[in-house]
């Protein structure tokens, strides 16, 4: 669905489904349920091999696959440039999609380790053992790669994947779902194993929410805050998601101006529109003199907008008026907010109050400093010396994720092959009863 109907429709009720479409969503979910339960056995070998033709699809099919971009972009109108960034593919992101794919499949199976194991006195033989979820279904918008991301870690973590990719998008998520099928065939794998929902009807996503009659066991949206807020609102089955990244880097008096300047201006411009970008840079009241000019001029000079309150438009030139809703903002472009807070005390406060649990950075030489920061800053992600922007599945070694949780339950932070399985307890006796 695209950004204008989610915002035309953010406060109605989920429209009916057409029996036809519920049907038809019905039957995908059993189909996924199906290749669930073999998927959840498929030797590691099998899966690997999976993705590594998955991979090969993609690199030869990518002509194709941009021509299909192409035609999404074409259709696309006036998306906001954020937008349009995570829509828009070129031949180095198609190899980055197939390379992420090679990465999976070159990951530990999750699948059948032994987290703990211990032994009762009664003899019994205890292990917890992780094993897959079932079904996952991922609901995105104008993000074509998460096809191949969401695919390929369902695959390796032994879940089935329905997805449900955005009208804006759906050409491209289509050619790129036809390569991850021509994978599950090639290695003998159930193609159902990864379905594209083939609906635009927003009721689609209802009935997603609603479980498919219990054949969804957790769904995972990515996209912005319309998409996820109604996920999290109508789901009757569990979430992974984060509603916003209001993300903060904090530089201390005891930053190197030199790397604290590289630091922000990578947070906040490598891309703006990723949700971990920063949208809010602090700086400690006691270098103001000496760091706060170098900061907001090299913000400037890399083309972003700096808004901060009286005392900061006082202290550096060329800073805009902020307001309060600001420092609760998520801009996704090229506008930063800037404070001046007391230390490293005033740095946790002010992300307590306005953060939303994502990802904060401090840059700091101080390391007492930097080990409050991390201990106290109460995010999925807390970074020391270190750009908001390694906020990433792929940059933690996990190969690629299919989004970032902010939630206290299950999973925390990138959501990779790990995040994707759950356990049981295996329990091993000799005749033991209970007296």
């Amino acid at each position: 669905m695209s950004i204008a109907e989610l915002a035309r429709n953010r406060n109605d009720a989920s429209p009916e489904a057409p029996e036809a479409l519920r049907r038809e969503m019905d039957a995908l979910g059993r189909r996924a349920r199906a290749a669930a339960a073999e998927l959840a056995i498929a030797p590691t070998a099998q899966k690997n091999g999976a993705l590594r033709a998955m991979a090969s699809a993609i690199r030869v099919r990518k002509a194709d696959i941009l021509a299909a971009n192409e035609a999404d972009l074409e259709g696309a109108g006036l998306l906001a440039a954020s937008f349009r960034d995570r829509l828009t593919l070129n031949s180095a992101r198609i190899e980055s999609i197939a390379a992420g794919l090679d990465e999976v499949a070159a990951l530990p199976d999750p699948v059948g380790a032994v987290i703990a194991d211990w032994d009762r006195p009664n003899g019994l033989r205890i292990e917890r053992v992780r094993t897959p979820l079932g079904v996952v279904g991922v609901i995105y918008e104008s993000r074509p790669n998460v096809t191949a991301d969401a695919g390929g870690l369902c695959i390796k973590a032994g879940n089935a994947a329905i997805l449900r990719g955005g009208t804006d998008s759906h050409r491209s998520s289509a050619a790129i779902a036809a390569c991850l099928v021509e994978g599950l065939e090639e290695a003998g794998l159930p193609t159902a194993a990864i379905q594209l929902v083939p609906s635009q009807d927003r009721a689609a996503v209802g009935l997603m929410l609603t479980g498919l009659g219990g054949a969804i066991d957790v769904i995972v949206p990515r996209g912005g805050k319309s998409l996820v807020g109604r996920v999290q609102t109508e789901a009757r089955v569990p979430v992974f998601a984060h509603l916003e990244g209001i993300n903060h880097v904090y530089v201390d008096k005891a930053a190197d101006i030199e790397m604290a300047t590289r630091i922000v201006v990578n947070a906040k411009m490598r891309r703006t529109g990723v949700c971990g970008a920063a949208e809010t840079l602090l700086v400690d009241r006691a270098a103001a003199a000496t760091h706060l000019g170098p900061l907001v001029r090299a913000l400037k000079a890399a083309g972003c907008e700096v808004r901060g309150d009286f005392e900061l438009q006082r202290l550096a030139d060329g800073v805009e008026p902020a307001t309060e809703a600001d420092w609760s903002t998520e801009y996704l472009d090229a506008i930063i907010s800037a404070k001046l807070v007391d230390g490293v005390e005033g740095a946790i406060e002010h992300i307590a109050r306005y953060g939303s649990q994502h990802t904060d950075s401090i840059v700091t030489e101080d390391a007492a400093a930097a080990e409050r920061f991390l201990a106290r800053v109460d995010s999925a992600i807390v970074l020391h010396n270190a750009s908001t922007q390694f906020a990433d599945g792929g940059e933690f070694g996990m190969g690629a994720e299919i989004g970032i949780a902010t939630g206290k339950l299950h999973a925390r932070g990138p959501i990779g092959v790990e995040q994707l399985t759950i356990f049981k307890y295996r329990v091993r006796g000799n005749g033991q009863i209970r007296p």
